[in-house]
């Protein structure tokens, strides 16, 4: 195989498919990406870590098609460090050749029979997202995503698809966040699935480029096409947790605060909630304010107080203060308002410019 791209764009499908490479594996073929070069000019890079699966096309000058796995970090530093101009890749053997100007590099390949098989997939369902909607739907839901790997069902989060109406959901049994987001597309489709948290967040950056983002589902498998760029996933199987039943249908009292006041407020009284300290609020309707404290024994604490519009009776309620962080980090626009409905019952964080956002936090008990 020999084959000539210019810096950046080969660079460019570097980046894109390193974002599949396994970090984790003992299988040395998945740290490598598949290149695959034809003799009508299109260059493909592969990467899987046998959970998400990504391939790049670009087109190239190709000399002799071919096909190699190369190693996948070391290649991409490897163009990174050059200057821009054209990059000559030559493979002989199990040995890769780069040279671009004066540089040039040499490293072992891999077999490209070994690597694994790219999923084809063929959708039962498909649609289209515009990017904007789906990263503003995803940055309002992603933190409450679990990292507890056995409650695989929590690693997800539940997308559904009602018309031009974009829902999603996530939770760590301690937090919830839902998010709708309303298109202006006339979009009929109806579809629900549960999407690797991971998974989106990459989906995310790839398409940061792009107006558009087609969604395919498949039995067991999901596909993201975005421009010249394909990533399949898994679908996670289960049957995700009735999130509606956990929100309250009514509230005690409800606190109307500046969102940037309380974001700043929050990081500060964090900085004394240390040894899963939990972070306090007390809610006075005479003064009009809603207090933020915290207590580290043997280390001291922090308060603050803000003003706010509050009706229904005066509250204590502590939560875990990296997840009020989250949270309230969440939240858009100038207003933020927190409903509670006892200490023992979770609060709710909404944006008052934002009907379709709801972020529900469980309360620590108070000693």
């Amino acid at each position: 195989m020999k084959l000539t791209m210019a810096r950046g764009e080969l660079l460019e499908s570097l980046s894109i498919a390193a974002r599949g490479l396994s970090s984790r594996s003992t299988l040395p073929i998945l740290s490598g990406i598949l290149v695959e070069a034809t003799e009508e000019g299109n260059v493909s890079f592969t990467s899987t870590d046998l959970e998400v699966s990504i391939r790049n096309i670009s087109s190239a000058l190709v000399e002799k098609a071919g096909a190699a796995v190369i190693p996948g970090r070391l290649m991409t530093d490897i163009i990174k460090s050059l200057p821009e101009a054209a990059v000559t890749m030559s493979i002989e053997g199990e040995i890769v050749s780069i040279s671009c100007g004066n540089s040039s590099f040499t490293m072992k390949t891999l077999r490209a029979d070994d690597f694994p098989k790219f999923p084809e997939v063929d959708p039962e369902q498909e649609t289209v997202l515009k990017t904007e909607e789906l990263t503003q739907t995803v940055s309002r839901v992603i933190r409450a995503v679990s990292k507890d790997e056995t409650r695989p069902i929590l690693t997800g989060v539940l997308l559904s698809l009602e018309g031009p109406v974009l829902r999603m959901v996530a939770t760590d049994s301690y937090r919830l966040a839902v998010k709708e987001t309303v298109s202006e597309s006339d979009r009929t489709e109806s579809i629900e699935v549960i999407v690797p948290g991971r998974a989106l967040e990459e989906v995310v950056r790839l398409a940061a480029s792009q107006k558009e983002v087609k969604l395919g589902v498949t039995e067991n498998q999901i596909v993201f096409k975005i421009g010249e760029t394909t990533f399949v996933t898994r679908r996670i199987e289960g049957t995700f947790p009735n999130y509606r039943q956990l929100i309250p249908k009514e509230f005690e009292t409800k606190v109307s605060v500046a969102r940037e006041d309380l974001v700043q407020a929050v990081k500060r009284v964090s900085l004394l909630a240390q040894h899963n300290t939990p972070l306090r609020l007390t809610v006075s309707s005479e003064d009009k304010t809603i207090s933020l404290s915290a207590t580290t024994q043997d280390v001291g604490d922090a308060s603050e107080d803000l003003m706010a519009e509050v009706s229904g009776p005066d509250v204590e309620i502590a939560f875990n203060h990296s997840f009020l962080a989250d949270g309230v980090g969440t939240v858009s626009g100038e207003t933020a308002t927190i409903e509670i409905v006892s200490p023992l019952k979770p609060g709710v964080l909404k944006a008052q410019e934002d009907e379709g956002l709801l972020y529900l936090l469980m309360p620590v008990r108070l000693s």
